[in-house]
């Protein structure tokens, strides 16, 4: 689908010196000690092979960069300590921001940010987030843990942050508890240049000229936290509260994204398609990764064996599955892909953490989160004729985050990395990868071991990423290329020796990439020795 988009950033790969010696020969070296805990221990063999076709002649289409998006809820330590600290803090901040995580943030190139929420969003009301901040009245967050929100943080902050980070705005409006008039009148303040009541207001809480806001949700979870809606009802609130989401600036027109479904239900698409297609130009689409698949024991986030490390890869590779049932009801509706499907929540979901606010959904970040990570871009990258957007749940502090604080302290996730490793993709062009893997089993189940993709920049260069999902087993992977006849192959691995590495406050760089020096060119072909547990991205130029 066509949307507004920001200029294109120039995307670069910090790569090493090129390797010239065969793959084989360093397998050994890179196969590393079994993790500790596994629930059913594999000796880790040297014999697994994959192979793939690489086709570069045959270019799909374009990765739209939204797809690296993220989301920022007032949830938990999210936005209150992990993003905003208030001017008068003795954490170096920029009018209240935290420059550390934003200085983190602005090396993943973030497309695009999602806020206020999430469940928040539909008890926000933005009026109380503007003006002097000691005379904004305070709220209660009812949906995450009770605590009172005292809305220091409002429409301003929220933009001077997207403005900090080069990114671009994607806005979550209230109909779970707010009006259609309330909405109208935010989305004036926000984006109207005329001498009106909002933009008048605007100027006089000290900002002149409109914001530009190409993405606007039009409520969240309507079926749950946002109203407990049918998909019926709900359908026809989006087109009564989309009647009043004006384009006050003709020149960039806010692309209107309607609150989807929950992870495989099919119906709620086909309806919202069907009654209220010709209104959007998204609809999302929410799916969490759960270790047991039971929100009421969802799994630890560490200390888990190989069983868990299993089950939370195989239930991530569903997302492939509901994505190509949501892009089949879309099609129905819409076979020349105008509406983009939009992710707008995605990741890991575990326990609260023992001692801890379980509504504050702090969890640990594991080299297990790096391959969700890694398999859900692969995913999106199959489906970028429909996925124009994904959400990652969420940024800092929250779930499967990108970056951890306490205090004055930061530190990088291992998903931090993969972000950080899969920018390359962003606006590349997608080139199809044949790919026979061998078989990643674990009791009666079965995954595939290996998964890639790839995709070539505009200045020409293939990019191609990897994941070998076995918890103990290295693989040979053999590629050949297609429409490319590279001079070099350079690149970066992460992985780590226990599959529930993790970085902390003490040790915040026990996993991070390192150069990756087993990839070799030989014959027009590419071979690979693919470390257990690892995410691999190759430049080849």
């Amino acid at each position: 689908m066509e949307w507004p988009t920001r200029p294109r950033r120039r995307l670069d790969l910090a790569i090493m010196q090129t390797t010239t010696f065969s793959a084989f020969t360093i397998l050994g070296a890179l196969l590393l000690s079994p993790p500790e805990g596994s629930a059913e221990p594999q000796a880790a063999a040297a014999g697994a092979t994959a192979a793939a076709v690489l086709r570069a002649d045959q270019p799909g289409p374009v990765v739209n960069k939204n797809i690296y998006g993220h989301f920022a809820e007032h949830l938990g330590r999210g936005i209150y300590e992990g993003i905003w600290v208030g001017p008068s803090s003795p954490i170096p901040n920029t009018r209240g921001i935290r420059n550390d995580v934003v200085a983190a943030l602005k090396e993943l190139h973030i497309p695009v940010l999602r806020w206020p929420g999430g469940c928040f969003a539909d008890e926000y009301h933005w009026k109380d987030g503007i003006g002097p901040r000691e005379k904004r009245p305070s709220m209660i967050n009812t949906h995450w843990g009770g605590v009172v929100e005292d809305n220091s943080f409002g429409t301003h902050e929220f933009m001077d942050l997207v403005d900090l980070l080069g990114t671009d705005a994607y806005i979550a409006g209230n109909i779970g508890s707010g009006s259609p008039q309330e909405m109208m009148e935010w989305v004036e303040y926000l984006t109207s240049a005329a001498q009106s009541p909002m933009a008048n207001l605007r100027r006089q809480n000290g900002r002149e000229q409109p914001w530009r806001i190409p993405y606007f949700g039009v409520g969240n979870e309507p079926w749950g936290c946002g109203g407990n809606m049918r998909a019926e009802y709900y359908a026809d609130e989006f087109r009564r509260y989309n009647t009043f989401v004006k384009n006050y600036d003709r020149a960039n027109p806010l692309a209107r994204i309607a609150a989807g479904s929950n992870a495989d239900d099919v119906r709620w698409t086909e309806v919202l398609m069907d009654v209220a297609g010709s209104r959007m130009q998204g609809l999302s689409l929410h799916y969490y990764t759960l270790p047991t698949g039971n929100w009421g024991k969802k799994g630890v986030a560490t200390g888990f064996g190989e069983a868990e490390w299993f089950a939370t890869l195989r239930r991530t590779l569903r997302m492939d599955e509901i994505v190509t049932k949501h892009a089949a009801a879309m099609d129905k509706k819409d076979p020349e892909k105008k509406i983009g499907l939009v992710v707008d929540e995605w990741g890991t979901w575990y326990d609260p953490e023992p001692g801890r606010e379980p509504g504050f959904l702090y969890q640990q970040n594991t080299l297990r989160d790096a391959l969700v990570a890694a398999l859900n871009f692969h995913v999106f990258h199959r489906h970028a004729d429909r996925v124009s957007m994904a959400n990652i749940a969420q940024t800092v502090n929250v779930l499967q985050a990108m970056i951890l604080t306490d205090k004055e302290k930061m530190l990088r996730t291992p998903t931090y990395w993969v972000f950080e490793m899969f920018k390359v993709h962003q606006g590349g062009t997608s080139l199809p990868v044949e790919l026979t893997s061998p078989d990643y089993a674990f009791g009666s189940e079965k995954i595939p071991m290996v998964s890639a993709s790839a995709t070539r920049s505009a200045e020409g260069t293939v990019h191609l990423s990897l994941a070998n999902t076995s918890a103990t087993q290295a693989v040979t992977l053999s590629v050949a290329l297609t429409g490319v006849a590279p001079k070099s192959v350079a690149g970066r691995v992460l992985t780590a020796p226990a599959i529930d590495a993790h970085n902390t406050f003490e040790a915040p760089d026990a996993v991070t990439p390192a150069p990756f020096a087993g990839a070799a060119l030989m014959g027009g072909a590419l071979e690979i020795a693919l470390p257990a547990r690892s995410v691999v991205v190759l430049a080849l130029q």
